[in-house]
């Protein structure tokens, strides 16, 4: 990694944004930047897997699931990774402070993955639980350490700062793909999940050895518990988590459990405890008028991401299916895993985030820099259009036919163009207008959009059971969001009122 050396005279040595910088940021974002790849090559290479796996024959080591409820089992554990970064960061908030938070996620992420190799069903259902707690904790955290390097919301280096932290996720999801999938589909599926761990421990230690350059920020509790509080905490969390061991026991003893009884609730939550945290914060006495405004235009941007990502996360359930089955896996006369298409989209981010971390820099000095609900409808609009394309591909593979791979390479060019108007930006703008009071919280709430879409689109799955995949499946969605896009496109004047000073 590259670094320079700069002289800030006016900060107290060993400050994050004095001595030496990284690629001109604070040497923090460094240590981020390689935890986070390490911790992607463990998810996302996990994660190129795990459909497949599920879907495969036992006589071929898999768990030979219906491909609907694969999908949505898929679905509903992402949508919980995202889910339970909310009580990552109150727990940040509340108990650890975001660095200790993120070293305790790593490793109960690296503990999950290993018990994914595990070859015994149970264990890899555990592994699962396991690894979205594990994410729970660490995601939110990290994003927010990033935040903590820079001066205040208005920093001008701080788009970029994210835009680079968004590299060092890529990075990892590139190469998983490459090596994870390749072990696990050519080689066997479990060890492929042991190199998930293998990843996750790598990312740990670069953590630990590098937090020294971090700001002391993410060392703060910024909202402690009163022991009154924690005793509350403590009797409520017990009763929750007696009654629904006793309700799940009485299930499985009478014969009566599916894994319905797991998804289906869990699906429905993730739809409704957004609207919940929202309410919340709407009631909140204790935040200012104009903290309530900036809640009032968040939403909006909620909605658009929650829309965007529903379709987005498909990369690795229906768009990874439509690879294995419908799609010729040879390339110049080589063969290649269905997996590997789960490296396109990081490897367009990587060719493109700095072409678009320039462009807003450039368009910003010539006043010409679009508006964060500009960059979110495009956003929108670009994740409609791809699922109009899959809309076209799964029709040109009708009839049993093997379609090119340049269908899928397109579709996640053009989501990965979307991704980029959106993503980065859509952490960065988190930052910017959470109140003081939720400053962790908020970056789990943004993460929420991801469940409230994995989740309508787990709902989906299960509803439409054979048909989750069929060409008018992509076309209404892709129409959806089309639609959204343009909605959001004309009511954006009254959304960057809302914002107050944050643009």
């Amino acid at each position: 990694m590259a670094s320079t050396t700069t002289l800030d005279a006016g900060r107290k040595p060993g400050a994050p944004s004095g001595g030496k910088t990284f690629f001109g940021h604070p040497r923090g974002l460094a240590t981020l930047f390689m935890t986070e790849t390490w911790e992607r090559f463990s998810f996302y290479g996990m994660r190129a897997l795990l459909v497949l796996y599920m879907v495969a024959g036992t006589n071929h080591g898999g768990l030979g699931m219906k491909v609907a409820l694969a999908t949505a089992i898929y679905s509903v554990y992402n949508a919980m990774v995202y889910l339970l970064a909310l009580p990552g960061g109150w727990i940040a908030d509340r108990f650890l402070g975001a660095r200790k938070t993120v070293a305790l996620g790593g490793t109960i992420i690296m503990i999950g993955h290993f018990l994914l190799a595990v070859p015994v069903e149970a264990s890899f259902f555990v592994g699962l639980v396991f690894i979205a707690v594990g994410s729970g904790l660490l995601k939110a955290n990290i994003s927010t350490m990033v935040g903590h390097l820079y001066d205040g919301p208005n920093d001008p280096r701080r788009d970029g700062g994210f835009t680079i932290f968004y590299m060092g996720i890529n990075l990892g999801a590139f190469a998983a793909p490459l090596v994870i999938g390749t072990v696990g589909q050519s080689v066997n599926w479990h060890l492929g999940f042991a190199l998930a761990g293998i990843g996750m421990a790598l990312g740990l230690t670069q953590y630990l050895l590098g937090s020294r350059h971090l700001s002391a920020k993410s060392d703060e509790v910024s909202s402690p518990l009163t022991a009154a509080e924690k005793g509350a905490l403590l009797r409520k969390g017990g009763l929750w988590l007696a009654a629904a061991a006793v309700f799940y026991g009485v299930l499985a003893v009478s014969g009566q459990f599916t894994i319905d009884w797991a998804v289906w609730p869990l699906s429905i939550a993730g739809i409704a405890i957004p609207v919940a945290v929202f309410a919340r914060f709407k009631r909140d006495k204790e935040l200012t008028a104009t903290e309530q405004s900036k809640i009032s235009g968040y939403i909006w941007f909620f909605v658009v991401a929650a829309v965007f990502w529903m379709i987005y996360d498909q990369s690795g359930s229906t768009l990874s299916v439509f690879a294995d089955d419908s799609t010729n896996l040879s390339l110049f006369g080589h063969h290649f895993p269905s997996s590997w298409f789960q490296s396109l989209n990081p490897l367009y981010i990587m060719a493109l985030a700095p072409v678009f971390a320039w462009l807003w820099v450039w368009l910003s000095r010539r006043s010409k820099n679009p508006s964060t609900t500009m960059k979110f409808a495009i956003g929108l609009l670009m994740i409609g259009a791809s699922f109009i394309v899959m809309m076209l591909a799964m029709a040109a593979a009708s009839g049993g036919v093997k379609v090119t791979p340049l269908w899928l390479a397109f579709v996640y060019l053009v989501q990965t163009v979307g991704e980029l108007t959106l993503s980065p930006v859509g952490l960065s703008v988190t930052t910017k207008l959470a109140p003081a009071k939720y400053a962790s919280q908020m970056m789990g709430v943004w993460f929420l959009a991801v469940t409230a879409g994995d989740c309508v689109a787990a709902v989906l799955q299960l509803g439409l059971g054979n048909a989750t995949g069929s060409t008018w499946y992509f076309a209404i969605q892709g129409v959806a969001a089309l639609i959204a896009g343009v909605a959001l496109v004309m009511y954006r004047k009254k959304v960057i009122r809302l914002m107050g000073d944050v643009h």
